[in-house]
């Protein structure tokens, strides 16, 4: 039973989504079946265990990748707009949150229905590369040592490739490659003696992904899984000669969906079993506060950002050891870009 649980993990490494919030077995998607006279489950049954931990794994790996998407600020070490046409900003940066990964690997599942289980949890780095681009469109309007209403067109890029191996095979039916966009309006523009705000907003999501997870005769699908991220940000930065300061504060919004099945061979206590497919979604709602600093080089500038993401509610069936679905999180990010 425990290499049933690997296989669900597996596909929880790589992937994020939920169904909706509840306490106690989600009976609408995972059945409780029914067992004959001598104690031997149906199918459905059988499958119960293995479905509802599949949907609370899903629920506390979610809050943790949505994070190490959307990061903090929409251009690492930027407060204000650019200054209009010919200016830009192009950049490479790693996200990574501070998370738990559940250990499965010490957990069976029960054939005879849901039964609740404490998952210990593992610290572990979750990391996100991404690329982002602003591009200057409007000046502003001069007002004194500065410009207001300037306007930025923003672009991101995630990049997931496939895989296979292990017993995991992903695949992305719509190409690897995932652009984002988004704008940024000036409040001030940075000058010698004004710092830099501006509000943005920001879609960032992932490419379309199928999973499949193999161990011995068990598998587990994860198709059409989709994870879309929007944020908006107010932040304030100023340069001082070789370094730069910025911080700021916004909200980030998660919205995942997947369809889950899952196939458990016959033993000596259960028949085959089949769960799903399964269809789960989230939504989920998550304030952020970050800092930058930057060092400024001749030809670009490299940047570290910490912040932390709080707020929202995860209700789940089976407990975790340590950290919650829905508690607050740190991240870091480390980048460099190159602007004009």
């Amino acid at each position: 039973m425990k290499a049933r649980l690997l296989v669900l993990f597996a596909a929880v490494s790589l992937v994020a989504t939920s169904a909706e919030a509840q306490t106690g077995v989600d009976t609408q998607r995972c059945p409780a079946g029914t067992a004959n006279g001598f104690g031997v489950p149906d199918q459905t049954r059988a499958s119960q265990d293995a479905c509802q931990k599949a949907i609370d794994l899903f629920k506390y790996v979610a809050p943790q990748l949505g994070t190490s998407i959307t990061g903090g600020n929409a251009t690492l070490g930027q407060g204000g707009s650019l200054g209009g046409l010919g200016h830009f900003s192009a950049g490479l940066r790693v996200n990574g949150v501070q998370g738990d990964l559940p250990q499965v690997q010490d957990i069976s599942v029960s054939v005879n229905g849901a039964q609740q289980t404490a998952f210990d949890l593992k610290s572990q780095v979750i990391p996100m590369p991404t690329a982002d681009l602003a591009i200057g469109i409007f000046k502003g309007l001069p007002l004194a040592i500065t410009n207001v209403g300037g306007v930025d067109l923003l672009v991101s890029a995630a990049y997931l490739p496939e895989f296979n191996g292990s017993g995991v095979s992903v695949k992305v039916p719509n190409g690897s490659l995932k652009l984002g966009y988004g704008a940024r309006v000036g409040i001030l523009q940075e000058s010698l003696l004004v710092p830099g705000i501006s509000v943005s907003y920001l879609k960032r999501d992932l490419p379309t992904v199928d999973i499949a997870a193999t161990s011995g005769s068990d598998s587990l699908l994860v198709n059409d899984l989709s994870l879309k991220t929007t944020a908006w940000r107010v932040v304030a930065s100023k340069s001082l000669l070789l370094f730069g300061f910025a911080a700021g504060f916004g909200q980030d919004k998660y919205e995942s969906d997947a369809i889950v099945s899952a196939y458990v061979a016959p033993g000596a206590l259960n028949p085959e079993a089949r769960a799903g497919p399964v269809a789960l979604s989230q939504n989920l709602t998550r304030t952020n506060v970050f800092a930058d600093v930057s060092m400024n080089l001749l030809l670009f500038k490299l940047t570290g950002e910490i912040g932390q993401v709080s707020g929202g509610t995860i209700n789940t069936y089976n407990t975790f050891n340590g950290k919650q679905p829905a508690d607050s999180r740190l991240y870091g990010s480390v980048g460099a870009r190159f602007g004009f």
